[in-house]
């Protein structure tokens, strides 16, 4: 008697962590996108600069701390504060910062969901049959390659990169290797154009987000995301011929 009481108390406390993150996501969607935003770098900018000089270290934890927040949140904001990176660190320091801090709120995600809906999930595709077994047995079969996929892929929506392998079920040091690789490219991208940020401020105007889209940059990301894709067309290729 005294099992099947705790029982549903303990499971709802598996969803806690994805609740509190949901929650908060919503209310920072319609309460925060005006104060992250370029704007307020550009207002700002002045004072985090005379900051970083007085105190570089204090400014490289906050900024680690907010941006781990912006992502373990799904709060607006991921771009700014890329961007902000390289204005405040420059390439290499803020493309590692950016990484760092973006890394550890994907792990974050990873956590939650996995310890709710995801362990429920990934129970029912082991013990599935059909359509469900065949959907884990490729996932697990190719886990790396649809990982680096996810995070390559720019049309993939970052919190979906974080969220959908947790509830599949994937190792989580198959996710940690591919979420800290898979976003140097796209990190090192805002990075650098966070880096001549000054220059744009002072022309009046607000950073080229539109440069990822570039042939001479979304070219590479695409070719990584083919080669990420080529184990997986092997395989189902020899696969067939097996057949």
């Amino acid at each position: 008697m005294e099992h099947t009481q705790v029982q549903p108390k303990g499971s709802a406390l598996r969803h806690a962590p994805l609740v509190v993150i949901v929650i908060i996501a919503a209310i920072g969607a319609f309460t925060l996108k005006d104060y992250l935003s370029f704007e307020t770098l550009r207002d700002n900018r002045e004072a985090l600069l005379a900051f970083r000089d007085a105190n570089f270290f204090g400014i490289m934890a906050i900024f680690i701390a907010i941006y781990f927040a912006i992502v373990a949140f799904s709060l607006p904001g991921a771009a700014v504060a890329s961007v902000t990176g390289g204005f405040l660190f420059g390439l290499g320091l803020g493309t590692t910062f950016n990484v760092t801090a973006a890394s550890l709120g994907a792990f974050a995600i990873f956590f939650a969901a996995r310890a709710g809906l995801g362990k429920s999930l990934a129970a029912k595709m082991q013990a599935g049959e059909g359509t469900l077994k065949k959907i884990k047995d490729g996932l697990h079969a190719n886990e790396i390659s649809y990982l680096f996929l996810l995070r390559l892929v720019p049309a993939v929506p970052f919190f979906v990169a974080n969220l959908l392998p947790a509830l599949v079920g994937v190792k989580f040091r198959n996710f940690a290797l591919t979420t800290v690789l898979g976003i140097i490219p796209g990190a090192l991208v805002f990075t650098w154009i966070g880096v001549g940020l000054g220059e744009v401020f002072d022309r009046g105007e607000s950073p080229d987000l539109s440069l990822l889209w570039e042939p001479q940059i979304i070219g590479p990301i695409l070719g990584l995301s083919v080669l990420a894709a080529l184990p997986i067309a092997i395989k189902a290729v020899r696969g067939k011929k097996e057949l």
